[in-house]
């Protein structure tokens, strides 16, 4: 791509940050309004579990397919039709009759989410030269934050005074809105290189897709991403029965301060990745720590709870702007390569992540809740040792370089 001036790659990136906030935002709405589902449709945990973790199914088969998609028709294309996709499917679910078809349409759902992760991501990449896109990535990100936190907060009040629909339809209006503006918003650009013709397409894409460092990344890093997600998307689940005396809206404020503080540990997290002396250091710590504080979820008052969760969701803003931003350094990832690399990275993290989050509804339906959290946490740490094949990255250490002249 032809570098963009600085004022308008910072409009881009601002832009994306706006749909990346609403993006989450269908991620998370869902999360708080499981008692309200449970109530509705007549259904049990397990239920509650393949609702939730169909969406990262669909999230999880179509990584790789965005990342081809972007590779061949660019950044800019696919992002913009997955917003309308996923905006389609979030919308159509708060018109579910029944807890089956509202699976079969949070899978659409994830699979529009899907399309548009990586390639946004690798649009934003493309603006900033090698030591000044980490807190970039780490803002972005932050939007990620901002969505999760008010899906999960906005979601319970709007699904507590007008109903679970209604939450589902705030979010999925919301994304078709934003797909109306980002046409006009993000301008077509110019590329230094012509698009990848389809028989080129596969030879590009086999040096990445097998990396031995991107897997390595991706499976060390699965067992936190699905802890995370399991605390955002369970604890007013968890709460409504371990705390029956909270309200839905109390226990949704208690992971919405997770995903708050996000926002914080986000930039930081990129500007510890670039200017830190290792990338897999700070990833291994902070991902100890956070599984830790999961496993004793159980044992928290509601003095407790709050802290706990803002450590969590700081550490989570850390941890996946180093994860997000690792790739970007790492040798043979030019053109969409960094685009299909998080394609992977994600699809592997996702498929092993939704085991975790359906398994998690499984335990805590039958064994209780305390057994699920130790798991979660358990699950967190146990694939940590992967990062011993990830090869070093940090300002001690020698950077692949960075080629982003033709992230598309």
């Amino acid at each position: 791509m032809i570098g963009p001036g600085r004022r308008s790659g910072h409009a881009t990136a601002g832009t994306l940050f706006v749909a990346r906030t609403v993006y989450a935002f269908n991620w998370y709405n869902i999360g708080a309004i499981l008692p309200l589902l449970r109530t509705a449709f007549g259904i049990g945990g397990i239920q509650i579990g393949l609702v939730v973790g169909v969406f990262l199914l669909g999230a999880g088969v179509f990584q790789l397919p965005a990342g081809f998609a972007a590779m061949r028709w660019g950044n800019r294309a696919v992002s913009i039709v997955a917003i309308a996709v996923m905006g389609a499917f979030c919308l159509a679910s708060a018109f579910s009759p029944n807890w089956i078809v509202l699976a079969a349409l949070r899978f659409g759902a994830g699979a529009g989410a899907a399309f548009f992760f990586a390639p946004a991501l690798g649009l934003v990449a493309s603006l900033y030269p090698e030591g000044s896109r980490g807190p970039v990535i780490g803002v972005y990100n932050a939007g990620f934050s901002v969505g999760s936190g008010a899906g999960l907060f906005v979601g319970a009040v709007v699904g507590v005074t007008f109903g679970w629909a209604w939450a589902l339809a705030v979010g999925g209006l919301a994304m078709l809105g934003v797909a109306a503006a980002v046409p006009r918003l993000i301008p077509p650009v110019r590329w230094a290189v012509p698009p990848i013709r389809r028989g080129e397409l596969w030879r590009n894409s086999v040096p990445i897709l097998r990396s031995r460092a991107v897997w390595a990344l991706a499976l060390a890093m699965s067992g936190v991403w699905a802890a995370f997600y399991v605390a955002a998307q369970y604890f007013v689940d968890f709460a409504s029965v371990a705390h029956s005396s909270w309200s839905l809206t109390l226990a949704a404020a208690i992971p919405t301060v997770m995903i708050a503080a996000e926002v914080v540990g986000g930039p930081v997290g990129g500007w510890l990745g670039e200017n830190g002396r290792s990338m897999r250091r700070i990833l291994l710590l902070w991902g100890v720590a956070s599984g830790v504080v999961i496993a004793a979820i159980p044992l928290f008052s509601l003095p407790v709870a709050f802290p706990a969760f803002a450590f969590l969701g700081f550490a989570d803003g850390v941890v996946f702007a180093v994860l997000y931003l690792i790739p970007s350094y790492l040798p043979g990832l030019e053109g969409g390569g960094f685009a299909l690399s998080l394609g992977l990275l994600n699809s592997i993290q996702i498929f092993l992540g939704s085991g975790l989050v359906i398994g998690f509804a499984v335990v805590a339906n039958t064994d209780g809740f305390p057994i699920a959290w130790a798991l979660a946490g358990a699950v967190a740490i146990a694939f940590l040792p992967f990062l011993a094949a990830v090869p070093p990255v940090g300002a001690g250490s020698a950077r692949g370089p960075a080629r982003t002249g033709h992230v598309r």
